[in-house]
């Protein structure tokens, strides 16, 4: 008979094991090593039909996992779409907030041309009411002193009413000169018409003298003729008007009518 091997497995008999008879080796002996041999070949079919069968196994879960991965890869690639969808958004995003940004920029610089266009305007129109005024005062003068010239030789007196009429006419102000301002919403909005008037060429000297309901007094010593009420509407952060103009002192008034968030400004 043939033996079964340690590892499941029969094993037939070498033919140097089978007994001789007269005609040839024992029928009982052949018989065992034919059943043995059927035996293994048996026990090789089921090894066979077991390895088919999780190789089977093993290309059904192989399927199933390409499968996973391809849904898996869909779903990559379609994410990837959607996050370049996203980038794109926001990259249209981004250059309409800066064109919008640069549309502003560009309306307040034509804003501010259009005031300080404006604030010159404004400044003209009332050194005109200021010279023509000071042309009626001077010929009002010119009579008077023409009365007095019947009494006596006023030369010297005219010579300096002249030259003072003539420097107002002209708006121009030299050495120290008072001006009278307010009135104000805080001591804050002092400070800044203060650093506006120091920033004037010519300007050497400048103090408050007197700060009391609103209105301040400046003292500003002027080492040059400075045209000071021009100077004064394109620096001043505050709207105001001319109340009186006189060779060494300006009485200023604040414009009420541009509201306390603009004379703030």
């Amino acid at each position: 008979m043939g033996q079964m091997a340690s590892g499941g497995t029969f094993t037939v008999p070498r033919m140097g094991s089978f007994r001789r008879v007269l005609f040839g080796y024992k029928p009982s002996d052949v018989d065992t090593a034919l059943a043995v041999r059927d035996a293994r070949a048996w026990a090789l079919e089921r090894e066979a039909e077991d390895a088919v069968e999780r190789w089977r196994a093993a290309s059904t879960e192989t399927a199933r996992a390409e499968e996973e991965l391809s849904s898996l890869s869909a779903m990559v690639i379609e994410r990837e779409r959607e996050i370049r969808g996203l980038r794109e958004q926001v990259a249209e995003a981004t250059a309409r907030h800066d064109r919008s940004i640069a549309s502003l920029e560009a309306v307040s610089t034509r804003l501010e041309e259009i005031q300080s266009q404006a604030r010159g305007q404004a400044t003209r129109i009332r050194m005109k009411a200021l010279r023509e005024a000071v042309e009626v005062g001077r010929r009002a003068q010119e009579l008077t002193e023409a009365q007095q010239a019947i009494a006596g030789d006023p030369s010297e007196a005219v010579s300096a009413a002249e030259a003072d009429v003539e420097r107002a006419v002209k708006g121009l102000y030299e050495g120290i000169v008072k001006v009278e301002i307010g009135p104000f919403d805080d001591f804050s909005q002092l400070v800044g018409f203060e650093d506006a008037a120091g920033q004037i060429d010519g300007t050497s000297e400048i103090s408050v003298e007197r700060f009391s309901e609103g209105r301040a007094t400046i003292s500003m010593r002027l080492d040059e003729p400075v045209e000071l009420l021009r100077e004064l509407e394109e620096r001043s952060p505050l709207e105001f008007r001319v109340r009186r103009m006189a060779d060494d002192n300006v009485v200023l008034d604040v414009d009420d009518e541009s509201g306390p968030d603009q004379r703030a400004a």
